[in-house]
């Protein structure tokens, strides 16, 4: 019971560090990212933010997989 609070303890911290500094971080900005803009639309094709992203969860899952064994 106690690494469920500290697991949801650590995931309110992410929760509000993400809301207080969010706007600061590139995201969909990082080299690899493309934008194709025409007239009347705009594709966003965000590669490098989802491999980076993909990673972090990862790691994250495995980290937590790791701490209830």
């Amino acid at each position: 019971m106690g690494r469920i609070f500290i697991i949801i303890g650590i995931v309110i911290v992410v929760i509000g560090l993400l809301l207080q500094y969010g706007n600061k971080i590139p995201i969909g900005e990082l080299p690899g990212d493309f934008v194709i803009r025409r007239e009347n639309i705009t594709i966003y094709f965000p590669l490098t933010t989802g491999i980076i992203l993909s990673i972090i969860v990862t790691v994250i899952i495995n980290v937590i997989f790791r701490f209830f064994k």
